[in-house]
């Protein structure tokens, strides 16, 4: 380990660091404790029923760009519709994630052919929001 005197806001401090690739300096083990007593299990309650599956999503057509959902959150604005032209670069969703809004942008030049999403719903990360032709 070696000592450094660093001056921060002007209040110095004595900092040491450890060389990266030394040997790690070993710290001081505590003694094993005793296990708990066993405890008698719970009964365990009926499993609850399997949830309906959710619907497939529909296939993109060939030769058609997707704009998918970089994270969870909620469609805060839809910005084109069906039928609006877009260029690469251009914003198309307002995705509200953590309180922020998060501008989603075209991957490519065409024609909105399908928007998947509402405003206002919750998507998951890889979402289908919009199909581009």
């Amino acid at each position: 380990m070696k000592k450094f005197n660093v001056t921060v806001n002007g209040k110095a401090y004595v900092v040491e660091v450890e060389e990266a690739g030394s040997a790690p300096v070993a710290a001081p083990v505590a003694a094993p404790k005793a296990a708990p007593a066993p405890v008698a299990a719970a009964p365990k309650a009926a499993p609850a029923p399997a949830a309906a599956p959710a619907p497939a999503a529909a296939p993109v057509p060939a030769g058609a760009g997707t704009i998918t959902a970089p994270m969870s959150g909620n469609i805060f604005k839809l910005l084109v519709n069906v039928g609006d032209t877009v260029k690469n670069g251009q914003a198309v969703v307002i995705l509200e994630a953590m309180k922020m809004e998060n501008e989603i942008f075209s991957p490519c030049d065409g024609t909105v052919k399908e928007v998947r999403v509402a405003q206002g719903a919750t998507v998951q990360p890889g979402e289908v929001l919009l199909v581009i032709g």
